[in-house]
């Protein structure tokens, strides 16, 4: 029997099912078709039984993590700044990190090639400094590529934290200063814990953009570095095998997914939201 306060909401169920769990579904089939004609898990067998496939699968992981270890380090800066701020400096902040989002993905990748080049500002201070002999590309380097993904990444980590910060209760702070606490003492046994869950929401995003950005990855990291997205394409666009394209697809929407979930149970964790 359907609830008359859930009749409203209908619509957007069946447009999900429609348009996400749908083409989920035939994308999953796909990936169990063989190349005689026959169905099974044969494409998944083949895949996971090859080492260079298995280490595209590490690799796309492996690239996540380290974007997501990093945005957290340049952002806590950031948010120690954001926290101290008055309102207006808040604002400031707020607005230089939604500016990056104003701007098409495609539009700061090709940006960060300017700045990756061997004639752009980056090469030319590091030459400037006597780091390098001449000026050098990190175009087409996991250093390029990681560099870009941070900058990109940032404001999915920003944002939410920033919205917690607003709310967070600064009596706990004062208490423990009082208590004896030093100013990052303090902060980080009263405040922190009370950010931690949207910290580990900004992870969600981050880690899912930085593993799944065909478009960075392809033009900073070029044909030298294959993750599973560039391993899609090729698999479609180059040896026109759809089966094997979908099962990768799967694959990484599985272990993607399979660290998303991990990450949205901890931050439900009971211990967490009695911060909040």
């Amino acid at each position: 029997m359907i609830r008359k306060d859930m009749i409203a909401a209908w619509p957007l169920i069946l447009a999900m099912i429609l348009f996400f769990a749908g083409p989920l579904l035939l994308l999953f089939g796909i990936s169990l078709r063989g190349e005689d004609g026959s169905w099974g898990v044969g494409n998944f067998v083949t895949f996971l039984s090859d080492g260079f496939s298995r280490k595209v699968l590490f690799d796309t992981l492996w690239l996540g993590v380290r974007v997501t270890a990093l945005v957290s380090l340049a952002c806590l800066p950031l948010i120690m700044m954001y926290w101290h701020a008055g309102r207006r400096l808040r604002q400031v902040i707020l607005i230089g990190a939604l500016l990056p989002m104003l701007t098409s993905n495609v539009v700061r990748t090709f940006a960060w090639v300017v700045l990756l080049g061997r004639n752009g500002p980056i090469a030319q201070f590091l030459a400037g400094l006597g780091l390098t002999e001449r000026p050098i590309s990190l175009l087409y380097s996991e250093l390029g590529l990681i560099t870009a993904l941070v900058q990109i990444e940032m404001p999915f980590l920003l944002l939410p934290v920033f919205a917690v910060i607003n709310r967070a209760d600064r009596a706990t702070l004062d208490a423990a200063e009082t208590m004896g606490a030093g100013p990052w003492r303090a902060w980080f046994t009263t405040i922190l814990p009370q950010i931690v869950p949207a910290v580990l929401a900004g992870w969600v995003l981050v880690f899912a953009g930085a593993a799944t950005s065909y478009v960075t990855q392809s033009v900073i990291g070029g044909a030298r570095l294959i993750f599973l997205p560039q391993y899609v394409f090729r698999q479609v666009g180059v040896l026109y095998q759809w089966p094997m394209a979908a099962t990768i697809s799967i694959l990484l929407l599985a272990s993607t997914g399979l660290v998303m979930l991990g990450l949205a149970l901890l931050s439900r964790n009971e211990r967490l939201q009695s911060h909040g």
